[in-house]
C-alpha cells in the first residue's frame, strides 16, 4: 500500500501561536480511505508526541514573565507582562486540548477542532 506522504502532510496546517502542525482536513474523516486514515494518524501521532515538549516550553516563559511580573512597579508594564502570560497559559491549555485529541479508525467525526 503507497501513501502520498504529501497529501497526509497538506492534512496539517502549521500554527505559529502554537508552534506545531495541526489537523486541517480536507474532508470528513468517515470519506476518507483507510490507507489515508491510518497516514494521517501516523503523522498526527508524530507529531502529538513532541506537544508535551512545546508545553514545557511555554511553561518555562511563563515563569520567567512571572518573576518580572513579580519585580515590576509600573502598572503599564505589569499590565502588558500580565497579558503576554495569559497568551501563553491560553497555548498551553490550547496544547493540553490537542494532546488529548485522539482520533480512531472507526469514529465518524472530524478530526480538526475549531
Amino acid at each position: 500500500m503507497q501513501i502520498d506522504e504529501q497529501w497526509i502532510n497538506n492534512q496539517f496546517e502549521y500554527s505559529e501561536r502554537h508552534g506545531i502542525s495541526i489537523p486541517c482536513l480536507d474532508r470528513d474523516w468517515d470519506e476518507l480511505k483507510l490507507e489515508h486514515r491510518i497516514g494521517i494518524l501516523a503523522h498526527w501521532e508524530m507529531i502529538r508526541g513532541n506537544i508535551p515538549e512545546h508545553i514545557m516550553r511555554f511553561e518555562a516563559i511563563i515563569r520567567i514573565k512571572q518573576q518580572k511580573l513579580f519585580e515590576e512597579n509600573d502598572f503599564v508594564q505589569a499590565c502588558l507582562i500580565n497579558s503576554e502570560i495569559a497568551d501563553l497559559a491560553s497555548r498551553v491549555n490550547d496544547l493540553n486540548i490537542w494532546f488529548r485529541t485522539q482520533q480512531n479508525l472507526n469514529d465518524h467525526s472530524k478530526m480538526h477542532i475549531g
